[in-house]
């Protein structure tokens, strides 16, 4: 595990954006896993605005997004579907058949899993997975309890994480209480991962993720076991605290 540290929300951004660039550039047909939530905003941001300045193509990428809240249309402000299109899509070059989110208005979720996690499997798995952590250490909806080993699933959401997406709906009543979701093996299978932890709110997490044990309790520790994952973590998720001495290598 490689740990990137930097000063703020806005290096986090810059940086994380210049890593997806670099692979973009290197593979034009570069299979990405993206998330949502407000960590990531302003990565996307970012490649926004190279596309504009430097013409970065994306005419060849095809994206996964990790979840999406059961119950809720692409045309829903709360989707994500309609963040991602807002945010990213809509700005790049990448053609629509190419983006790729679990649907949350199936008539039958159980098989949008497995036709998800086929179509991930068709492409040929996911070279670079874009990861938040939420404070209680999920990744994606893979809520604490999670097995390791869980395929894109449906998933009842923690009432800690409804309380934490409750900023992007009008009242938390609104915010869904299931969703679709790559499971915890789904993600491990991605050959690259890329982590962004920002503020204090989420030091805590951090912490634990460094230094704390693998357990199923706290789903991001699994990322210790993947051989090429990288932190970029800001001063305020990083606080005073020092990671114990590891093999992994600390930029």
């Amino acid at each position: 595990m490689k740990l990137i540290e930097v000063r703020s929300y806005e290096e986090l951004s810059r940086v994380a954006a210049d890593c997806i660039i670099d692979r973009v550039k290197s593979n034009p047909a570069i299979k990405l896993g993206l998330a949502t939530g407000g960590t990531p905003v302003g990565t996307y941001r970012n490649l926004i605005l190279d596309h504009e300045a430097n013409g970065t193509a994306y005419r060849q990428a095809t994206t996964f997004n990790l979840d999406e809240y059961v119950g809720l249309d692409p045309s829903n402000p709360g989707s994500y579907r309609y963040f991602m299109q807002e945010r990213l899509f809509h700005w790049i070059d990448i053609p629509a058949g190419q983006t790729h989110v679990p649907s949350g208005v199936c008539s039958d979720p159980e098989r949008e899993c497995e036709a998800y996690e086929d179509l991930i499997r068709k492409a040929g798995g996911i070279d670079l997975q874009l990861l938040g952590i939420g404070g209680n250490g999920h990744i994606g909806f893979n809520e604490p309890g999670t097995s390791f080993h869980s395929l894109t699933h449906l998933v009842e959401l923690d009432p800690s994480t409804r309380e934490a997406n409750a900023r992007f709906f009008s009242s938390r009543e609104e915010v869904p209480t299931h969703a679709i979701t790559m499971g915890i093996r789904t993600i491990m299978d991605s050959r690259e991962i890329l982590l962004l932890v920002s503020g204090e709110g989420k030091r805590q997490a951090l912490k634990q993720l460094l230094n704390g044990p693998v357990t199923e309790e706290f789903p991001a520790s699994i990322l210790q076991r993947h051989p090429h994952v990288t932190v970029i973590a800001d001063s305020a998720a990083l606080g005073r605290q020092r990671r114990k001495p590891l093999r992994e290598s600390v930029v």
